[in-house]
């Protein structure tokens, strides 16, 4: 597409991308009017399925007393009293934030909707964020009001108030308060506060708002890294929101109504798409898990101990959205089921995940005839397989986050489970490419969304190039960062998005790799160390994780983690090995069931059975320089709490080498 030169929003017109919290942007609009979704507001979006769907359930909380439901009427509703007491007594300025901490309930998201409505930011915040990283955030997007779930993260607010200018009020939405100061209210005292501002004053804000404006930012802050802010526009959100409706398989009323488990924090903005805009869209309920249940917005509980599996079994949900961290869970839970279950189970079971994988790799390819034993395997074993998960009613399953090893992806979709992978950043509304039913390929994220364009340039010799990406799911820019900004978008309005991949002859997009992780060896030759740790993992199953390193250094090392169990209390690993690793060791005939029986060469068989990976992974390498010439295994697999990993289990590459600086030391010790 062409377009006008951009410069920001300095231009007589508004240019593709803009720094300030009040610009405007141009839309990506294609050149055929007809295939352009007329741009709308949040306010629009919402308010048309209230009306349409009035009396339909839209949110479900878990009380100790039971669900407690709102209808898309009471919904809306509640959006529109959150914004007049954010208006009127809490002082809600035009384009500031309303800074949202706390775990996923209707009143985050009520909140979100309604500093919106109120003209200004819905900005969310990871509940595990230090006081001084809220401090860092509320100062740079002028926060007016806070709203925290708990005690505990009201105390961070309390620690830093004195050095927020722009502080005017703090709601907290559960728990009693514990102490009295002012402007502190709970979520009732809020809501009533809206009283005191007339429906007509609040449409006037709402319909002064424009589809390329501002309307929530997503904010970025690592311990290693500076904080980034991201502006994403009311038509950032509603578009994406419908391309990602219109791609897939959703139902809708009154035909039927999709039920959603919300659990992921909705500070991420691919959980936010998905669980708020997406549910908001199609008429769905979504459903929340109750406070008590676990440490909600800062580590998901595994299933199989924890709230999640409970949850998906109660309110059994038509749509699944998986993390990485959460599908290992589950691909672990199944196996121990598998090995507990008789020998004639056993067998059965083999015989139909044969089938399974068989048959639903044929239909990736459109050759749509399954055998007449298909049916049988599934009444037999895979429906078994989804009961056990809560997942009987799901029709569509998605990944978040890290693409899934081939093992694990295989094994799912043999149980006729097949796990659609989907790509975006913060920066493209959290979305651009996803698959579907009518867009699967293993190993890929799918297609892009309709009427985004996706291209590959800097290609090398095997069609492996930065990926780059142009659409209506492209953000505004980063708030008060011109240059970064610049660094983002071309005058075209086309992103660089910092990724390595391909495109195949259908389309479909493979990324594999990000540009900041390349490796460049002393010799000056630069290594993508993505495809050296999935051929690794793919030799080594009982193996969780792949850390290449080598910067500045002579040859390649890496970095493994073994397959633990995790605490169901605390979301940290165990030693305790899973009960998939634990049978791969009877296959090498070791003993071998926790992480200390192995650590420090503890265990022969186990230590060969790795080098002998290793080298096999080696003689697939395309190099000398690309392969590992050292490694080790760590004493502790990686987890989101231990900071290794994001929230959607992405490994924090930065993080992890600083943790281990001495383990990576100790591989070129003898070389200057």
């Amino acid at each position: 597409p062409g377009a006008p030169s951009s410069k920001g929003s300095c231009c007589n017109f508004p240019g593709y991308w803009t720094s300030d919290c009040d610009g405007q942007v141009q839309l990506r609009l294609g050149k055929n009017s007809l295939n352009n979704e007329v741009p709308l507001t949040v306010h629009d979006m919402v308010m048309d399925t209230a009306i349409k769907y009035a009396n339909y359930i839209a949110l479900g909380s878990k009380h100790r007393n039971g669900w407690h439901t709102l209808t898309y009427i009471e919904y809306y509703e509640q959006c529109r009293r959150a914004a007049k007491a954010f208006l009127k007594v809490l002082g809600l300025e035009r384009f500031h934030g309303v800074g949202i901490m706390g775990f996923n309930s209707a009143e985050w998201v009520i909140a979100s909707i309604g500093a919106i409505l109120a003209g200004g930011f819905s900005v969310g915040i990871l509940s595990t964020n230090s006081p001084k990283a809220c401090q860092v955030i509320a100062e740079n997007v002028e926060i007016d009001i806070f709203v925290v779930d708990s005690d505990r993260q009201l105390q961070k607010v309390i620690q830093i108030q004195s050095s927020l200018k722009h502080l005017k009020g703090i709601v907290q939405y559960t728990e009693e308060i514990q102490m009295v100061q002012e402007n502190l209210y709970s979520w009732k005292e809020f809501l009533n506060l809206a009283g005191d501002i007339s429906d007509e004053k609040l449409d006037q804000v709402i319909d002064s708002q424009k589809p390329n404006q501002c309307c929530t930012l997503v904010c970025s802050v690592g311990s290693l890294s500076p904080l980034k802010v991201m502006m994403l526009s009311h038509d950032n959100i509603t578009w994406t929101t419908a391309a990602a409706v219109q791609s897939l398989c959703y139902k809708c009323p009154p035909e039927g109504q999709e039920v959603l488990v919300s659990y992921l924090p909705l500070s991420y903005i691919g959980a936010q798409i998905f669980d708020m805009w997406v549910a908001i869209l199609v008429a769905g309920t979504l459903y929340f898990a109750p406070p008590e249940a676990g440490r909600m917005g800062m580590i998901p509980r595994p299933p199989g101990a924890g709230f999640l599996m409970d949850m998906l079994r109660e309110v059994q949900p038509t749509t699944f959205y998986g993390i990485p961290w959460i599908w290992e869970r589950m691909l672990d839970n199944l196996k121990t089921s598998h090995l507990d279950s008789s020998a004639f189970r056993r067998k059965l079971d083999r015989w139909a995940m044969r089938l399974g994988l068989h048959t639903n790799k044929q239909r990736m390819l459109e050759q749509v005839h399954p055998p007449l034993c298909f049916r049988l395997a599934k009444m037999l074993t895979f429906d078994r397989a989804r009961k056990f998960l809560g997942l009987s009613h799901c029709e569509q399953f998605f990944n978040m986050g890290m693409g899934l090893p081939r093992a694990t992806l295989d094994f799912f979709l043999s149980l006729n489970i097949p796990i659609f992978e989907m790509y975006g950043l913060s920066e493209s509304t959290g979305l651009h490419a996803l698959s579907g039913h009518q867009a699967f390929r293993l190993l890929s994220c799918g297609k892009g969304l309709p009427n985004t364009l996706t291209k590959i340039k800097e290609e090398d010799k095997e069609g492996v190039g930065h990926i780059c990406i142009w659409g209506r799911n492209v953000f505004m820019g980063y708030l008060n960062d011109k240059e970064g900004t610049q660094k983002m978008m071309d005058s075209y309005g086309w992103m660089d998005t910092g990724d390595l991949g391909f495109l195949d002859v259908n389309s479909f997009l493979y990324v594999v790799g990000s540009i900041k992780d390349t490796i460049t060896l002393r010799s000056g030759e630069r290594i993508n160390p993505y495809p050296i740790e999935k051929r690794v993992r793919t030799h080594l199953p009982i193996v969780r994780y792949v850390v290449v390193v080598g910067q500045d250094a002579p040859y390649l090392c890496a970095l493994l983690t073994l397959k633990c169990q995790i605490n169901s209390e605390t979301g940290e690993p165990r030693t305790t090995l899973t009960s998939e690793a634990i049978a791969f060791c009877r296959k090498l005939r070791s003993q071998s069931t926790r992480l200390t029986d192995i650590l420090h060469r503890r265990d022969p068989l186990v230590m060969e059975f790795i080098s002998q990976g290793i080298e096999a992974a080696n003689a697939e390498a395309p190099s000398e320089s690309a392969k590992i010439i050292k490694w080790t295994i760590l004493d502790n697999d990686f987890s989101v709490g231990g900071g290794e990993l994001g929230i959607t289990t992405k490994l924090k590459r930065a993080v992890v080498a600083k943790l281990y600086q001495a383990e990576i030391d100790s591989f070129y010790q003898g070389f200057g």
